[in-house]
């Protein structure tokens, strides 16, 4: 498994191996053993699956504060995605800073956002598939959420504002200056 560090070194993109042939392929998408070795040593407790029907839909920006934090590792089964990863841990150096990544069936290739980041994404192609994997349990009284067009931000999501397909939670959520004392570096 290829593992690579974004701009922002927390944030990881991991490529696993894809062996093809006439049949189809066959792919070992996650190993703790070959992933240790690699310094990515994390506890995964959940799996999650989302289905987005439409282009353009966006979900997010989310994570969860202590005691249930979870980090998350994102792949796409079905479709594209830009997956994007906010830093919110107050004192880093990179904190309000973002980076993002194409993920698709095509590419192949797995996000992981840590703890301590706002995750969300917006479908590329119409009928995708996300799962990811969580490192805590989800916590609704933990859940938390950001605008996703806040201007400080100022995101360059993949579509035009009026075509952004939101939950009433995601459209009601609050501004960016709200995740002052979620996450401390």
């Amino acid at each position: 498994m290829k593992v690579e560090a974004l701009a922002i070194p927390e944030v990881k993109l991991i490529t696993p191996p894809k062996f093809s042939d006439s049949r189809g392929f066959f792919s070992e998408t996650w190993s703790a053993s070959k992933l240790k070795a690699q310094g990515f040593d994390e506890h995964f407790v959940q799996d999650n699956q989302s289905f987005s029907a439409q282009k353009g839909t966006i979900r997010g920006l989310h994570c969860q504060v202590a005691p249930h934090v979870q980090g998350k590792l994102v792949r796409v089964i079905k479709g594209a995605i830009w997956d994007v990863a906010v830093d919110i841990r107050q004192g880093s150096p990179t904190y309000g800073k973002w980076v993002a990544a194409e993920l698709s069936t095509e590419k192949w290739a797995q996000l992981w956002v840590p703890g301590g980041f706002l995750h969300g994404f917006c479908t590329l192609l119409p009928d995708t598939e996300v799962i990811y994997k969580v490192t805590g349990d989800y916590a609704k009284d933990c859940e938390r959420a950001v605008r996703w067009n806040d201007p400080t931000l100022a995101l360059p999501w993949p579509i035009a504002p009026d075509e952004a397909l939101l939950s009433e939670k995601d459209q009601a959520a609050p501004p960016f200056n709200a995740t002052d004392h979620w996450f401390t570096y």
